[in-house]
């Protein structure tokens, strides 16, 4: 998997759909019912996976599908 997989596969779960039926408009309150303990959930989750951290300024930037694969696509991802 690569990372937008990962990151699609981590909103999915959380979002409670299938990673299909999930598009880079889509709004992570609006459309995926995310409220602040799911992107909370989300962020935490996805800094786990990575093993990075997303500071506040970028966490706050998080309104889309397609600004959290943005984001983790501009982190830089240490290697193993």
């Amino acid at each position: 998997m690569n990372r937008s997989e990962i990151a699609i596969s981590v909103i999915s779960k959380i979002a409670g759909i299938s990673p299909q039926s999930i598009t880079l408009e889509m709004e992570l309150v609006a459309d995926l019912d995310m409220d602040s303990a799911k992107a909370l959930e989300l962020l935490v989750e996805l800094e786990d996976r990575f093993d990075v951290e997303i500071d506040d300024e970028s966490a706050a930037k998080l309104n889309t599908v397609g600004d959290v694969l943005a984001t983790i696509d501009s982190i830089e991802i240490p290697t193993t």
